[in-house]
């Protein structure tokens, strides 16, 4: 008679906690692991995982699945990175609490800041909820292929509280301010992980409104975290440009001193001021000095951009020309581009102009920093491979480089953050700090631009493998993305394979492990479009004990719930 649930045989142990790989079995029973060693007993089920690295579910804890797993049950792309647990609600933006009169404000805000398409976020939500405690009910009833968590989002907030006066930037009032705070609370009590903000000028609704949450005042943000902080429970999470990184770790002390919660911020190279990322890391550094639980999340790659024919972006958008074929599919677009008298006169007419009205079209002419994406794609690309280069190699224009990419029905990668050295040695930099967790894959977002939910894969594969330059080592890459993104979020019950915790797991080959190109796919309700990343290399994900996905398929296995709230770790 089987004694277990599960046993994953003979594989090479990396348990999460940053020590040595070791050959081990792993038991489970129950949801949870029971043993890690010599199972003598049987499972009912068992994994043979000799050579391959056996490790713990990851968890990624920047996540913007709120529409999604509202009406989806599988969590793509992250499920398919070995993603066990997800954390969405980031960037102060999400879709509670609200009243039917701001569905389609929040919406805007949501397609302009996190580029989900509208007329799938139309189609997709019910609303079948209008306080932030109904929306996390909604979210546990639909079985999900990982766990999930909400956080409180500042946008919906200061909409409920404020209306119209919201997104005008108004300052709010006292009985205002009370009314967020009492809100925010409320959601932390019935089950958010915590609240979370946006102080940055990249983030516009889809009608180009800045985020309603930039540059309020600290008052009100002291006064939300204060209230949290009554809770006993929560987190904070933060993305700022640090315009003044000193006056705004002042508010950021603030929030952390006044609730005693822990708070993360969005931290990355910026090409505009690129050292302005070790001024922050010093901040925290002093924060930490005086136990203030502040820490940064930071990226694993380039933040950079896909642009093509199927994409949000592409070079030529702003073209004259070009925009005669916007209407068209993306099919009928190539198809006129191959034309010659199309492609010259088109090639002619392009001037340079940006497009200021979405994240990043103020640099869709930016040759030098853009690269023709490959399969498997090249993370940390050569500037002699950039469409610059290549294109005074051949001794012809940029334009007529990256025209003929896009016509071929390719994409571009754009780099931006985290690549003004022209390598990754600054994300090196920021991930090695003993402050910083790996974080901001954005998954479920940015599905027209940006396909970053593939981060914990880049962690593995170009990092302890693939990378020319200096690399990490995988017991520290497994540590920092499973164990130190949940303790950061203060989910101390999984991140571990140990007797007690959660069994999430993956079973990685990783001489097989390889990430595809992104593709588009036009699979979101209404034939909303996004982008997608799949990945070699992942034999097995189990979540709660059981196998979600096997060789990157799924299984019908939807173990994966709502969490409410913080966990506490195992007893001994």
């Amino acid at each position: 008679m089987a004694e277990h649930d599960l046993v994953v045989r003979a594989g090479t142990v990396v348990d999460g906690t940053g020590s040595p790989p070791r050959t081990a079995d792993v038991a489970v029973r129950d949801g949870r692991i029971t043993e890690v060693g010599r199972v003598s007993g049987r499972g009912r089920r068992e994994i043979t995982a000799d050579g391959a690295v056996v490790a713990p579910g990851f968890v990624d804890i920047h996540t913007h699945y709120d529409g999604q797993a509202t009406w989806e049950s599988r969590l793509q792309p992250s499920s398919w990175h070995g993603v066990t647990t997800v954390v969405m609600g980031n960037c102060g933006v999400g879709f509670a609490p609200v009243e039917p009169v701001h569905h389609d404000r929040l919406i805007e805000l949501m397609e302009g800041v996190e580029d989900i398409p509208g007329i799938a976020l139309h189609e997709g939500l019910r609303w079948d909820w209008r306080t932030f405690p109904e929306y996390l009910d909604a979210l546990d009833a639909l079985p999900h292929d990982v766990d999930m968590a909400a956080q409180v989002p500042h946008a919906a907030l200061r909409v409920q509280a404020m209306g119209e006066r919201a997104a005008a930037h108004e300052e709010a009032t006292p009985e205002e301010i009370a009314l967020m705070a009492r809100l925010a609370r409320e959601g932390v009590e019935a089950g958010a992980l915590g609240f979370s903000t946006s102080r940055t000028l990249n983030h516009k609704s889809i009608s180009g409104e800045l985020t309603p949450s930039y540059a309020v005042g600290a008052d009100e943000l002291v006064a939300i975290a204060t209230a949290v902080g009554e809770t006993g429970r929560g987190v904070f999470q933060l993305v700022s440009d640090f315009p003044d990184p000193e006056a705004e770790f002042a508010l950021i002390r603030a929030m952390v001193a006044r609730s005693g919660r822990p708070l993360s911020a969005s931290l990355v190279q910026s090409p505009v001021a690129p050292a302005m990322h070790r001024e922050v890391l010093r901040l925290i550094d002093a924060a930490q000095a005086d136990g203030l639980a502040i820490l940064a999340q930071v990226a694993a790659r380039p933040v950079g951009m896909l642009l093509g024919l199927h994409n949000t972006l592409n070079p030529f958008m702003t073209n004259p020309v070009w925009r005669q074929l916007a209407d068209l599919s993306p099919e009928e677009q190539a198809a006129r581009m191959a034309q010659p008298r199309v492609r010259s006169e088109i090639v002619a007419a392009q001037t340079g102009e940006k497009d200021r009205s979405r994240l990043g079209g103020t640099l869709i002419h930016r040759y030098e920093l853009m690269y023709e994406l490959t399969d498997p794609p090249n993370y940390e690309p050569s500037a002699s491979d950039s469409i610059a280069a290549r294109a005074e190699r051949a001794g012809v224009s940029p334009v007529e480089i990256a025209y003929d990419v896009v016509a071929g029905g390719g994409m571009l990668y754009l780099t931006s953050l985290n690549y003004a050295d022209g390598n990754l040695d600054a994300a090196h930099e920021m991930l090695t700090h003993q402050h910083t967790v790996p974080g901001l894959s954005d998954g479920g977002a940015h599905v027209g631009t940006i396909c970053d939910g593939s981060f914990p894969t880049t962690l593995l594969q170009h990092w302890t493998r693939d990378r020319d330059g200096a690399r990490l080592d995988v017991p520290f890459v497994v540590q920092r993305q499973a164990r130190d993104t949940a303790r950061a979020v203060g989910l101390l019950d999984r991140g571990v394979l140990a007797p007690g915790y959660r069994a999430d797991l993956n079973v990685i080959d990783m001489d097989a492990l390889r990430l595809h190109r992104p593709e588009v796919r036009y699979d979101l309700p209404a034939g909303g479009r996004r982008l997608l990343q799949r990945a070699d290399g992942y034999r097995h994900t189990v979540v709660a004990g059981l196998e979600t996905y096997r060789d990157g398929e799924p299984t019908d296995a939807l173990p994966g719930r709502l969490v409410r709230g913080p966990a506490p770790a195992p007893r001994g």
